[in-house]
């Protein structure tokens, strides 16, 4: 059994996380902290969960300071904003908790240049990033194991990693960075942008349109291409254009790779499905199927479906993830379940909504 900390709990991801969190079979007790909400029940925040108490009080909501001060609590989930789990980690990771930051904080290692340069901020505490494992479960899983504190991926940086990796891995693709990258054209629903609403997420902004934004200039881009180039050990170019769709929750990405040599749609089948055989969380689809929202709905499943075009020399890749599950709480748990050695699928084995 185990104790757990929830930081930012009112938001869409820590909503999530308290979801999943309150249906683990080996968690003892979880404790949910707001700054915003404090001394609220934890039913009148999010009516879903009303009643959720696991047989005693309903929960109700502290301030992160009274978590972080309880010794009892091995594990830390932060859901805040980037900026504010640099500052929490280090006296989670003193005592030798574990700290899972859902935000940007930690995704970029040691790289404070590029961090800087896609959330306008420098590092707090150098010494902590040398500490960090990227949460990628799929890529990074015997680092996790070992890890005290996890950057949990970006929810587009994952779809593209898994959607993209089997190529990269085995040496498939070519001329990624000499003017031949990868484009990826992803959607997603509104819950990425997160629970404050914009003039661009009211409803009647969103609703009944599909609009492309921070086109050449979104903050996942530089996660992207980190991430897929320590996968293919070299330099990658992406180009990359995220679109606002009119629903709640889900990503699909589309993904265009120039291939090294003409292929069959049967091989690159065969290619993603045995490097994803033991994955109990990535399901590559059988030809002809197309990977979409809708099947992977409030689950940690990634689907994914492969398609060519120009006569076999360009693979399209298409992933879709839930983007408040695989893209972000469900991912935290799964790398939660493999730092405490866990089996890796528990608290995790919800089936996809069928709509």
């Amino acid at each position: 059994m185990f104790t757990a900390a929830v930081l930012g709990a009112t938001g869409y991801a820590g909503a999530e996380l308290t979801r999943i969190l309150l249906g683990h079979p080996r968690l003892g007790r979880l404790v949910l902290a707001s700054t915003s909400a404090k001394g609220e029940a934890l039913g009148a925040v999010w009516p879903n969960l009303l009643g959720l108490g696991r047989g005693g009080p309903e929960p109700r909501l502290v301030d992160p300071e009274t978590a972080l001060a309880d010794p009892a609590i091995e594990v830390f989930f932060s859901s805040l904003p980037h900026g504010h789990a640099e500052r929490l980690a280090g006296p989670v990771l003193a005592r030798g908790g574990l700290f899972i930051d859902l935000s940007a904080d930690f995704r970029f290692g040691e790289d404070e240049a590029a961090f800087h340069a896609a959330y306008g901020q420098g590092y707090q505490f150098p010494e902590l990033h040398r500490q960090a494992v990227y949460g990628l479960s799929e890529r990074n899983r015997a680092a996790i194991a070992k890890a005290r504190l996890i950057g949990n991926p970006g929810c587009y940086p994952t779809a593209a990693a898994l959607g993209l990796q089997p190529a990269l891995a085995k040496g498939l693709a070519r001329g990624l960075v000499t003017g031949r990258g990868i484009v990826i054209d992803a959607k997603s629903g509104v819950t990425g942008a997160g629970k404050e609403p914009t003039r661009t997420t009211h409803y009647a902004e969103a609703a009944d349109t599909l609009a492309p934004y921070k086109i050449g200039t979104h903050r996942h881009a530089p996660e992207i291409e980190r991430s897929l180039a320590a996968i293919a050990g070299a330099p990658v170019g992406v180009v990359f254009t995220p679109h606002l769709a009119p629903m709640g929750r889900g990503i699909v990405s589309t993904m265009y790779l120039p291939l090294a040599r003409p292929t069959t749609v049967e091989e690159l089948h065969a290619l993603w499905s045995d490097f994803y055989a033991d994955e109990p969380f990535v399901r590559v689809l059988p030809p002809g199927s197309v990977a979409t929202n809708r099947e992977v709905r409030l689950s940690n499943f990634c689907d994914i479906s492969v398609h060519l075009a120009r006569g076999g020399e360009t693979a399209i890749v298409v992933a879709a993830i839930d983007n408040m599950v695989k893209g972000a709480a469900g991912q935290a748990v799964q790398n939660m379940n493999i730092a405490l050695g866990l089996d890796e699928t528990e608290g995790l084995r919800s089936l996809p909504a069928a709509f």
